[in-house]
């Protein structure tokens, strides 16, 4: 049986607001029994320390979930911020959906 993933898709600018509405998202999609959740940024055109911390949340009430939380096409604004604060050691980050698909479903193929 393969791993159930939701892909969440945040749009435009990841500041306070939205790092909020993105984590009441997540805390939704967990509900669900996901067992992985894959945060696609490829339309998020920047991201502050608010957005970072939201994505920081979301991974930890995934991991409380006993899920998995992966991210993919980050920009190069986002990819500074997380060489610059660490956060490239914390999450496992890819390309596109296309490496993630490749990588960790065929992984955890069953």
């Amino acid at each position: 049986m393969s791993p159930i993933v939701q892909v969440v898709e945040p749009l435009g600018i990841l500041d306070g607001t939205k790092a909020k509405q993105l984590r009441r998202h997540i805390t939704d999609v967990v509900t669900t029994g996901v067992d992985i959740v894959l945060i696609d940024l490829q339309n998020v055109t920047f991201m502050d320390s608010a957005g970072l911390g939201g994505l920081i949340s979301a991974e930890r009430i995934v991991r409380t979930a006993n899920a998995q939380l992966f991210l993919c096409s980050i920009n190069d604004q986002a990819k500074m911020l997380f060489e610059l604060t660490k956060m490239n050691r914390v999450f496992e980050v890819f390309d596109n959906q296309e490496e993630f698909n490749k990588t960790i479903l065929s992984a955890n193929a069953y």
